[in-house]
């Protein structure tokens, strides 16, 4: 009897044993990466598509282009329209300047009659003394005066001249004002347009965001793609994180850059471990997943964490993981 009773005694210390033994897990959950759906910026034929699935691509490497023929077509167009026009401006501004000419001719021309004038008028002061004195007949002075006559009459007819040629001058200028205007509205429209062509051209290039491993290929070379048609999807599979989920009861004990480990689990116990930090806390609760082992078994509902990882190349998008705090 004493020895049945030594029996039942350590066997019930070892079930308490038991019981009290700590889990080797805070949370479970799944391993994620952050995805990216590469989709077409432009339409037209799929003319080159260098991808593979499982290749790794350097951030900013180009992968693949659209046919952009009917673009540069277009943009070829402009530069000649653009083109005429700069010609019809350039006959403007010579239009202008031929009007300007012909008014500095006009100023150059009364000058020249003023300066006639001035000096028809010494050498009539100089015949007058000489004709007062006897020594020359009075006809010359009379001469004299009817060339200052003339002079004049011509002086009085170029300033009208001039002033005929400075009103439309006016008016011309402010027509070829406006033309040039015009054409300056007409350029700019035009430059507008040709940048929106470079930028859907640059667009026709297929370019990784960053970089990555290819997951899914959804289109091949030569298919026909239109703007926002998926092109493949890529995934930062260096940087990973585990999404676990915690119950209400943990939350007072984890926090946002906490440090704790995390295992991948590749099943028959075989684990590896990492260093992970707790990058995001959910703010709001969900129902337990149904694949997912709580800290406490009852309960219902839960708090999504995420813990980034740095991936060593072992680690699997939706490969089983646990957490310990």
């Amino acid at each position: 009897m004493k020895k049945i009773t030594i029996i039942a005694s350590v066997a019930l210390m070892v079930m308490t044993a038991c019981g009290k033994k700590e889990k080797a897990f805070d949370a479970t959950g799944t391993f994620e990466a952050t995805e990216v759906t590469i989709s077409a910026k432009a339409t037209g034929e799929l003319k080159s598509f260098d991808v593979t699935e499982g290749e790794t691509i350097d951030g900013g490497t180009q992968v693949g282009r659209i046919d952009t023929y009917q673009l540069v077509l277009k943009k070829q167009q402009l530069e000649t329209q653009r083109g005429q026009l700069a010609a019809s401006k350039r006959q403007l501004s010579s239009n202008r300047s031929a009007a300007s000419s012909q008014q500095l001719d006009l100023n150059k021309q009364l000058s020249s009659i003023q300066q006639q004038i001035a000096n028809a008028q010494r050498e009539r002061q100089r015949y007058a003394e000489l004709v007062k004195d006897g020594a020359v007949p009075r006809k010359q002075l009379d001469d004299i005066d009817n060339q200052i006559k003339v002079l004049n009459r011509q002086l009085d007819a170029t300033r009208d001249q001039i002033r005929s040629a400075n009103a439309a001058l006016a008016d011309q200028g402010k027509g070829i004002g406006a033309q040039m205007d015009g054409i300056d509205a007409q350029v700019a429209g035009i430059d507008a347009q040709q940048r929106q062509l470079d930028d859907q051209i640059a667009n026709a290039d297929i370019v990784a965001p960053y970089k990555g491993t290819v997951l899914e290929k959804y289109v091949e070379q030569g298919e026909f793609v239109s703007t926002g048609k998926p092109l493949f999807k890529m995934a930062d599979v260096d940087n990973m994180f585990i999404r676990a989920y915690v119950t209400s009861a943990q939350l007072q004990n984890i926090k946002v850059g906490q440090a704790c480990k995390v295992f991948a689990d590749y099943g028959d116990g075989q684990k590896k471990e990492y260093s992970g930090t707790i990058t995001w806390i959910s703010s709001r609760s969900e129902f337990t997943p149904k694949t997912i082992l709580t800290d406490d078994e009852r309960a219902d509902l839960v708090y999504a964490v995420k813990i980034a990882i740095k991936n060593d190349g072992y680690v699997k998008i939706g490969m089983y993981g646990e957490v310990k705090f």
